[in-house]
């Protein structure tokens, strides 16, 4: 114990122990996720190009949650070329640029998850009201969520944009201590006092992550209800009503395993980073944390394709055997 307890303390002091830990776990972490995450939304958005104007089941959400995802992915080759040699040669704007990208997809796919839950949960509640073809409503929704994700992380790139002089360190890997590019996380964060920190915080945690998983887990309440009830109102059909509520309690098994820890450790993370935290101890044992954190929101990506195949339909039915020759003369 008395042996750990220095080794803490030591990491503290010597940030380049925990720099090149970081670096290992996001190389390994991304790499994992790539190609699954590559394939599966690029057929995701294929069998979903297909099939949007058959069904009105959240197809135009669930195909913005692809994209979002495939977005991510898309981003990846970069990061792993960074946490692999340690260096970005690629210009501070472009690393501004991926950093941005990252929290955009992210609430991207988290704002889709929203709407796929609630979308789903009104077809059964309510089904009589969406008889008709919603695609125009749908694709308005899907444009502000789009804005509205892109203009809040805004935050993100413009408390990292330092001039490029400042966003250099000095490499303590191996033996020797070149002079080498930082980006993404490693950027230096600009001054800004505690108040605003925590208005900072707590708006993201609650626009980002609390309002967002309240929806879900009532969506997920509503539909398991009206599985239980018998009514004019409501869809007859059990199997339908079934399969809405895996689809529902997927989003919120999704929203919950990839971004509940993250927005537990993010803020924690921040702090340390701002230099607000007095323990070297808490701050050490953060900073590794974190990026386990990070890696269930990036497996995302991964998990959504997943869902669409477990809990739609017409997404198993495209992917079945007598109708892959329809999906491809389709496609052409």
């Amino acid at each position: 114990m008395t042996v750990m307890m220095m080794m803490t303390n030591n990491s503290c002091q010597n940030m380049a122990e925990l720099r090149v830990y970081q670096h290992l776990v996001y190389a390994i972490v991304y790499t994992i996720i790539l190609v699954p995450g590559l394939l599966a939304n690029l057929l995701a958005l294929w069998v979903f190009k297909v099939y949007i104007r058959e069904t009105k089941k959240a197809v135009v959400f669930m195909m913005n949650l692809a994209m979002a995802d495939l977005m991510q992915v898309l981003s990846l080759p970069l990061r792993i070329y960074y946490y692999l040699n340690n260096s970005w040669p690629f210009g501070h704007a472009l690393c501004l640029i991926c950093f941005y990208l990252k929290y955009v997809n992210m609430y991207a796919s988290i704002y889709f998850l929203v709407c796929v839950s609630i979308r789903r949960c009104e077809l059964i509640m309510r089904p009589l009201r969406y008889k008709g073809s919603k695609l125009k409503v749908d694709l308005i929704i899907c444009t502000l969520g789009w804005l509205f994700v892109c203009l809040g992380c805004l935050v993100f790139p413009l408390l990292r944009n330092i001039k490029h002089n400042d966003a250099l360190v000095t490499s303590q890997v191996g033996n020797t201590s070149p002079e080498v590019n930082i980006c993404f996380s490693e950027l230096p964060m600009q001054k800004i006092n505690g108040s605003t920190a925590w208005v900072i915080l707590i708006l993201g945690e609650l626009l980002g992550f609390i309002v967002p998983l309240i929806l879900v887990l009532a969506c997920t309440c509503l539909t398991a209800e009206s599985l239980r009830k018998q009514s004019s109102s409501t869809i007859p059909d059990q199997g339908e009503k079934r399969r809405a509520l895996r689809m529902v309690l997927s989003c919120t098994v999704v929203f919950l395993v990839c971004f509940g820890p993250y927005h537990i450790s993010m803020p924690l993370d921040f702090l340390a980073k701002a230099n607000t935290l007095s323990s070297c101890t808490l701050k050490d044992w953060i900073q590794r944390c974190h990026p386990f954190a990070l890696f269930l929101a990036s497996l995302n990506c991964s998990l959504d394709p997943i869902m669409y195949y477990f809990t739609t339909y017409e997404f198993r039915r495209r992917l079945s055997k007598p109708e892959i020759p329809d999906l491809m003369s389709s496609g052409r």
